[in-house]
């Protein structure tokens, strides 16, 4: 039996890997920095695994799996390293739980994730029962990962650091590509090449599913269409597109049409930028095999994956969402859902964490756009992540900006603040990839407290 060892099996796109290789049959372990629910959970599925990292707790006979964040002083990655063992990065261990499947694999920009698992979530109520592996929890499933019967591979492909490449994809998602991860590619030419790398890719009688409203993907498609299928979507242009939209909240109602059919929606989901989600996996959807409406009723049984504006309460009348918003246009969607769902009289308040220092000095202004669209908008710390402290980029580097905008500090501090500040009828949303959904809990505890 082929065993493998996560470093960092706690990440949101290790440990739904780890799920499906255990599933698979594979003896695996592994260990985090920091002890989380999602080690339990493993620990339920039979994984094995380790609070901290120490070079003794790397099995000598195991594969060992690593993703960009982990770094080569990493006590278990030295060890491995000094014992000649394979390291292997986690598309590729993703590539091997995948071996023999037909392998979705959805890459760009923004919606890698909800379009995901709208695709998992569709195919499984079409009866199609796919396997999938998804960067966060996709709700009604309580997991990011499923090992299903069928020869269906449903992946989010992260382009961030050209590990989408690894794959042997049949049919592409590509929802848009924009100059994002550039502390990886360099400049947005690179990011281009890579995209266009990654649909080259695809075998001849594969199908690239591409977003045509988009400038960069809609190029790609033009380049794509000697290679293989190209199917557009999301503009009057494009060979599916949505028509008579009707919005209530968080409730959506449209009609698909085009050159793949025609059916009607009704998503619980709400947001224009779900709504392209949903026309994306309704494609991939019917070049699997499933009908038009099928396909389309389908859709309506998804209900969002965690930290995609995700409802986490409700205490006097003051509703608190997270969302995982951490690039300018993800963070113009998620203000304008906030717009939508708020109340006569109340208020959008945004708590917004910048997620690396090179990507906030990259895109202040545009932050500091988007955000100053709310009626009141906080900035917490820096989240630095995998990059070393830079004292000359901070909150104040958006703040600055804009006079509408104000720092607030650490987690502790911008929840006290948010408690002060909040009135009923306010809808607020935490938003970044880091630890700012600590938040939301905090918050709700405060408010009932504060009574």
């Amino acid at each position: 039996m082929t065993k493998f060892h996560f470093i960092g099996i706690g990440g949101v796109g290790m440990n739904p890997v780890a799920r499906l290789l255990a599933a698979r049959g594979m003896e695996v372990t592994g260990s985090d920095g920091a002890d989380s629910p999602v080690l339990s959970q493993l620990a339920e599925v039979g994984i094995k695994t380790y609070v901290g990292h120490r070079a003794n707790q790397v099995p000598e006979d195991a594969i060992v799996v690593v993703s960009s964040a982990i770094r080569e002083n990493n006590p278990e990655l030295a060890q491995t390293r000094k014992n000649g063992q394979k390291v292997i990065h986690r598309s590729q261990a993703l590539a091997l739980a995948a071996s023999g499947m037909r392998f979705v694999a959805v890459a760009g920009a923004h919606g890698k994730t909800t379009t995901s698992g709208m695709i998992s979530v569709a195919l499984s109520a079409a009866g199609l029962d796919p396997s999938f592996a998804v960067g966060s929890v996709v709700k009604g499933f309580d997991s990011g990962a499923h090992l299903g019967q069928s020869d269906i591979f449903v992946a989010e492909a992260d382009e961030s650091d050209g590990s989408f490449l690894n794959y042997q994809p049949t049919i592409e998602v590509i929802t848009g590509i924009e100059p994002d991860h550039l502390d990886f590619y360099g400049d947005f030419k690179s990011v281009k090449t890579a995209f266009s790398d990654f649909a080259q890719l695809l075998p001849a009688d594969g199908t690239a599913v591409i977003y045509q409203g988009n400038e960069a993907s809609s190029a790609l498609a033009k380049q794509l269409h000697d290679h293989c299928q190209v199917i557009t979507y999301g503009s009057d242009e494009a060979d599916v597109n949505f028509t008579n939209r009707v919005v209530e909240g968080n409730h959506q109602e449209f009609e698909i049409t085009g050159s793949l059919g025609q059916a009607k929606v009704v998503l619980e989901v709400g947001g224009v930028h779900n709504a392209l989600n949903a026309l994306a996996a309704w494609i991939v959807a019917r070049q699997l095999g499933v009908e038009a409406q099928e396909a389309a009723d389908a859709l309506g049984k998804f209900s969002g994956t965690a930290r995609r504006f995700d409802f986490k309460g409700e205490v006097n009348e003051i509703r608190v969402f997270d969302d995982y918003a951490h690039h300018p246009s993800e963070v113009k969607m998620a203000v304008a859902q906030a717009q939508s769902v708020v109340k006569e009289n109340g208020r959008t308040v945004i708590a917004f964490q910048p997620h690396l220092y090179s990507r906030t000095d990259n895109f202040a202004k545009e932050f500091a756009q988007e955000l100053a669209k709310a009626d009141l908008a906080f900035v917490l710390d820096v989240y630095r992540a995998r990059e070393a402290y830079r004292e000359d980029i901070n909150a104040r580097t958006i703040t600055d900006l804009d006079p509408r905008l104000q720092p607030s500090g650490d987690l502790e501090a911008t929840t006290e603040l948010l408690a002060e500040v909040c009135q009923p009828g306010d809808v607020v949303v935490t938003m970044g990839a880091g630890s700012v959904t600590q938040i939301g809990p905090m918050l709700l505890e405060r408010l009932a407290q504060r009574g």
